[in-house]
């Protein structure tokens, strides 16, 4: 078995990421047990779901529903309508510096004096 095996099998399984993350356990402790039991052992079933038909997708999914529920309409609202009121500010600035008519800029001679 070898690091790239480990590594494929560690993306199929992201709980042991979660594991990882949460302090219970390490990669080199993960690792080790890769190398000494094999991907099918019975030492894996309290670190990786039980149910294999769940995707992450499906979790995914649930947890963007879930983020969506708790958005306050209201604040998204309030939140577009002062983005609205920027960009329309934005714009004026704009079509205004446009109006104006500035002096043209001509160079002077680089050896010319300012008082001549």
């Amino acid at each position: 078995m070898s690091k790239e095996s480990f590594k494929q099998f560690a993306k199929v399984h992201p709980e042991l990421a979660k594991a990882v993350l949460n302090n219970q356990g390490t990669w080199q402790k993960y690792y080790e047990m890769y190398e000494m039991y094999g991907e099918d052992h019975e030492v894996w079933k309290p670190y990786l779901n039980s149910n294999p038909t769940t995707t992450k997708d499906d979790g995914s999914l649930q947890e963007l529903f879930n983020m969506i529920k708790k958005v306050d309409l209201e604040t998204v609202r309030k939140g577009v309508a002062g983005l609205q009121k920027a960009i329309t500010l934005v714009q004026d600035l704009h079509l205004t510096g446009n109006n104006q008519n500035p002096r043209s800029y001509e160079p002077r001679n680089r050896y010319q004096r300012f008082d001549d």
